[in-house]
């Protein structure tokens, strides 16, 4: 008799282990809150946020479907979680690139956006402050109504965007910003250095890329050098002129840009000289 207790404890075990997770979802089958993905690229950033959708159905939400100052996993389901192909800030707090769970905890006033090492739990049941890659306080803000809980990307700019969740009348922003032209410039190098050496655009693009944005001219000087030496083109002459003028070398550009002209189709000098005319030359 003594020899059958532990397989009785064993069976007893599988037993409850069945009984808890009898309404677990086992097929691909709809969902009540159905899974979500949204992204958005800031400058050459991504962002892309996975979730699953609860909606309102006549609950009270804040308080009642989700506890007030309790961690909450933004959603339903499996973690929320959020990704970033580059380093960023949050709220001004820098971040690592990475994927993350995004945990809240929700309160009146004030809330708390947790951004967790830990990824791949089921929601926030084994939660561990411990495994924190940031916190970072914001305030809600009172919103039209949304029977489905959402994220949005608000407020886009070249370097920065604003993260939304919304749901019932609640909205809680937080703000996300990138390094756009140092990531840029570092993005460049790693492209560059694996392009086709035959091929003079890629060199122009990047020397025209920091020209327009006023950085690192020496590099766009470089950039313009290696298109030229490829090929002699109406394009790439003008943008080495035009960096050098914009280093203070009008002398060295002049040369350049009759060069360029002297070899520009009848379109490409026709634009130039209306580019010329809006500028008043």
């Amino acid at each position: 008799m003594y020899r059958l207790l532990p397989r009785v404890v064993i069976l007893a075990q599988g037993v409850f282990f069945f009984a808890l997770n009898s309404n677990a979802q086992i097929l691909d089958l709809p969902r009540e809150s159905p899974k979500a993905q949204v992204s958005q690229r800031i400058g050459v950033t991504d962002i892309a946020i996975q979730y699953s959708r609860p909606v309102v159905k006549g609950r009270k939400v804040w308080g009642g479907v989700v506890p007030l100052g309790d961690v909450w996993r933004a959603g339903a389901n499996e973690n929320t979680t959020i990704e970033f192909s580059d380093p960023v800030t949050v709220e001004g707090k820098p971040l690592p690139k990475g994927v993350y769970g995004l945990h809240m905890i929700p309160n009146e006033n004030e809330w708390t956006v947790i951004f967790s090492k830990n990824s791949t739990s089921w929601g926030s049941y084994t939660y561990n402050q411990g495994e924190d890659a940031l916190r970072v306080a914001v305030k809600p803000q009172l919103a039209e109504f949304r029977e489905a809980l959402t994220y949005e990307f608000d407020n886009l700019k070249p370097d920065s965007a604003t993260v939304a969740f919304r749901w019932e009348k609640i909205a809680v922003p937080f703000r996300v910003e990138v390094n756009t032209n140092e990531i840029v410039q570092a993005s460049m190098q790693r492209q560059l250095r694996n392009w086709p050496k035959w091929t003079w655009q890629g060199w122009d693009e990047a020397a025209n890329y920091l020209l327009t944005h006023k950085i690192a001219l020496n590099d766009a000087l470089k950039y313009s050098d290696e298109s030229v030496v490829l090929e002699e083109r109406f394009d790439n002459l003008m943008t080495k002129a035009n960096v050098l003028e914009a280093l203070g070398r009008k002398n060295d550009a002049a040369p350049i840009r009759t060069k360029a002209i002297a070899v520009g189709s009848v379109l490409q000098l026709h634009s130039y000289g209306r580019q010329l005319k809006t500028q008043g030359k």
